[in-house]
């Protein structure tokens, strides 16, 4: 087996003196995906901030052994900025070079193109959603660390959202997202012979 994009021993994580979960396990290797599921304070997405390093555990530790991206339940733009210049900040803080086309391709491929400058603030909240994803087509992370991402989109923004998490997987990328809903696409919309190549999606139960 390759060695873990992203590995996790012995996480045990206490908030506010509770303790949300306890020697929590989570190898995670090219094209899984897994998803944090369970009821609302569980912990999930306490358990994503301690993947991407935003949050220190009680005890444990995780190792990160590839480039990775998060994004948080909240959409994380500024209202001031339209969409592109967003994504160009992005691009800024991953100290990534993206090329104006592909930003521009990644304002078309989440439905934005008409609206890449647009002050955010302007946006509902399903195209700030879809602004927010753009970052996850223009960057170049192994790893998507995702809170709830199908948050207020509608049902072609969740197939678009799907589709991408595909797409990630199939190029040797993973993903690790807190979701209430599944994130796997159904068997008869992957692409021809792409369903066999990629793993079982795993799901890490928090809170039962």
């Amino acid at each position: 087996m390759s060695r873990p994009l992203l590995n996790a021993r012995g996480l045990t994580c206490v908030v506010a003196g509770q303790r949300l979960f306890a020697t929590l396990d989570l190898a995670v290797h090219p094209g899984d995906l897994v998803e944090v599921r369970g009821p609302n304070g569980c912990g999930k997405s306490t358990l994503l901030r301690c993947l991407a390093g935003l949050y220190h555990p009680e005890a444990g530790r995780v190792e990160r052994g590839a480039p990775f991206t998060y994004l948080g339940h909240r959409a994380g733009l500024s209202a001031d900025m339209t969409p592109l210049e967003n994504l160009r900040w992005f691009a800024g803080i991953d100290a990534a070079r993206v090329e104006p086309a592909t930003l521009d391709e990644a304002m078309d491929r989440v439905g934005l193109g008409a609206a890449r400058f647009d002050r955010c603030g302007m946006l509902s909240a399903g195209q700030q959603r879809r602004a927010a994803l753009a970052r996850l087509l223009a960057g170049h992370a192994s790893v998507w660390i995702l809170d709830e991402p199908l948050t207020a989109l509608d049902d072609a923004g969740c197939a678009l959202t799907r589709g991408f998490i595909d797409e990630h997987r199939a190029r040797g990328g993973a993903a690790v997202c807190a979701t209430h809903r599944s994130l796997a696409l159904p068997r008869s919309a992957h692409a021809s012979g792409r369903d066999a190549r990629l793993p079982q999606t795993r799901v890490v139960a928090l809170g039962s």
